[in-house]
């Protein structure tokens, strides 16, 4: 079918991100000391199994960066193209079933039944009965009975799958490195186990392990049921958590493009020249951490969703005003979290200043822009690569807590945060509806603690005192 592609000002900023990451690693291979900490960084078991499960994460939220506009058939006598207002991503049409078959309403995960019931006209009177799924458990027709026997075949059949296709890929790598270190498969399987690859395999495969026999199984029932149940407006929740990661994702690399350029020229500005301009720099952020976060975040969005809503005319589909939003609060989370990091990057510039080759590069007339791009600021970029990645984690559980409150992303749209709120009336309604908020926290608890692990590893690697 035809499609009009659509580029959202996220979806530029999310790729932009990625290509500047891999110019980054480039470049930093060129630097001795900044290579030698990337291979610290390899060598590490945990920080490759967390880099593994970080790299799912990643590739579900490009895939749903690619968006588009389906082709309208055309009507009798019509000669332009006409688009539809609905914005799908690449994802979505991947995942056309799961967003295509919506409920009633409640249905609990893999049930074929929904999760309250109803009253129903019968020959013998009114019934009250828990009626039949439309699209959950379709397949067994009138053997309902057979569900879990259905259940478990095709789960035992992606546990399978699973770990033929684990085998296969650890299998390849195994004759790759016999062939390229010309030993034997079992010298190389030890060489993987042992640690003394030159990237940490062992750490790789059981990470990949885990999401094939996680993600396989899943996608033997997704055809045909509702893995995680499904919410209020009977929409599928396992599309909703995937549709989640890349919020997640914007926000936390999008709010890092907005608040690593304040950081970074505010903190060695300050540190290098001292005087009025250090104590300018220093009133400012104090001032900012001198208002609560939450109310000078939740002021800013409140603006900002009162211009959007004034201005409707701006916006030509329902993504492109949610979008606007989720990058206003980027940008507003970005404005308030930059003071951390400047103060450190201060710090560490008053000490650098005061080192022999910098007093000489000054005393030969050295002009201090080219002092700081040269000697100063080469030095900090471990800090500044400890501190994002560390803060990532921080700035999507920022996020959840600022969609809980309402004060988050666009209501429209998707995110770890806005399921977390919807599930709150559910937890006080009889029977409890928990299957929302158990998955959303499931999914936002590994990429959190993969970013963590990721980001305990990075300092450990990129930290001199840790050497």
């Amino acid at each position: 079918m035809p499609i009009q592609p659509v580029l959202l000002w996220s979806d530029l900023l999310l790729w932009l991100l990625l290509a500047g990451a891999l110019g980054l690693g480039f470049l930093s291979a060129r630097a001795a000391h900044l290579r030698q900490a990337w291979r610290r960084l390899g060598r590490g078991a945990v920080a490759m199994g967390a880099a593994t499960l970080l790299s799912a994460f990643l590739l579900v939220g490009l895939l749903d960066s690619l968006h588009y506009r389906l082709r309208l058939p055309p009507a009798p006598g019509q000669t332009q193209a006409m688009y539809g207002v609905e914005v799908l991503s690449l994802l979505d049409g991947l995942l056309s079933g799961l967003r295509e078959r919506n409920e009633k309403t409640y249905s609990a995960p893999l049930a074929t039944r929904l999760y309250a019931k109803e009253s129903r006209d019968t020959p013998a009177g009114v019934v009250r009965e828990y009626p039949r799924l439309k699209h959950g458990g379709a397949h067994l027709g009138e053997d309902e009975a057979g569900r879990d026997r259905d259940v478990l075949q095709r789960g035992f059949a992606g546990l399978v799958l699973a770990f033929l296709i684990w085998l296969a890929l650890a299998g390849g790598l195994v004759a790759h490195l016999a062939w390229r270190q010309g030993c034997s498969h079992r010298e190389a399987w030890r060489a993987i186990w042992q640690g003394e690859t030159a990237l940490a395999w062992r750490g790789v495969l059981p990470a990949l392990g885990g999401l094939l026999l996680v993600a396989l199984p899943i996608f033997f029932l997704a055809g045909d049921y509702h893995v995680f149940g499904t919410d209020k407006v009977g929409q599928d929740v396992l599309y909703q958590v995937l549709k989640s990661i890349r919020t997640a994702l914007v926000i936390g690399l999008v709010t890092t493009l907005v608040m690593l350029p304040l950081a970074v020229m505010l903190g060695i500005v300050a540190g290098y020249f001292r005087g009025w301009v250090d104590d300018l720099i220093q009133y400012v952020y104090t001032v900012l951490n001198s208002i609560p976060g939450v109310l000078l975040i939740a002021a800013a969005v409140l603006m900002m969703q009162m211009l959007i809503d004034t201005h409707p005319q701006w916006f030509a589909t329902a993504a492109e005003r949610a979008d606007l939003r989720l990058l206003a609060l980027c940008a507003i989370l970005g404005m308030t979290s930059w003071t951390g990091l400047a103060r450190l990057l201060r710090g560490e510039t008053l000490k650098l200043r005061e080192l022999e080759y910098i007093q000489a590069a000054r005393a030969f007339g050295i002009a201090p822009p080219r002092i700081i791009a040269r000697h100063i600021l080469p030095n900090l970029m471990h800090i500044v690569v400890i501190a994002l990645v560390m803060d990532f984690s921080s700035l999507v559980l920022t996020e959840a807590v600022l969609s809980y409150v309402g004060i988050g992303v666009d209501p429209t749209m998707t995110s770890f945060g806005t399921m977390i709120n919807n599930a709150r009336m559910e937890l006080g309604r009889e029977p409890v509806v928990w299957w929302s908020l158990a998955a959303a926290f499931i999914f936002m608890f590994a990429l959190v603690l993969a970013a963590n692990l990721f980001a305990d590893a990075v300092r450990d690697a990129f930290d001199p005192r840790y050497e």
